[in-house]
């Protein structure tokens, strides 16, 4: 997760795309869609499975940006999986509050 936080941070496409999963990594990604963006932190809220021993593994978490001076926030609840050894990142649905 954090990882994927740093690219978004970084606008590297790249490595979302090496970490999403195949079957749902969307055709066309441009994290700066909106406009040029300003990433103003990451919190981790909550994280269940996802260890070694694990095969799939849900992370909630905050990130907070800006857009054109505006402040906005993401809330979201991720599910990953996990295939050979490698973590991807299936897809996510809004976070509660």
């Amino acid at each position: 997760m954090r990882s994927r936080y740093t690219a978004y941070v970084r606008g590297n496409e790249s490595w979302l795309r090496t970490t999403w999963h195949p079957t749902t990594c969307p055709a066309t990604l441009d994290p700066t869609a909106q406009g040029p963006v300003k990433w103003l932190g990451l919190k981790v809220v909550r994280v269940v499975d996802g260890s070694e021993a694990d095969t799939q593994g849900i992370v909630e978490f905050v990130a907070r940006y800006k857009v054109r001076g505006r402040a906005q926030r993401m809330h979201e609840v991720s599910r990953f999986r996990r295939e050979q050894g490698r973590w991807f990142y299936v897809d996510g649905a809004p976070g509660a509050g």
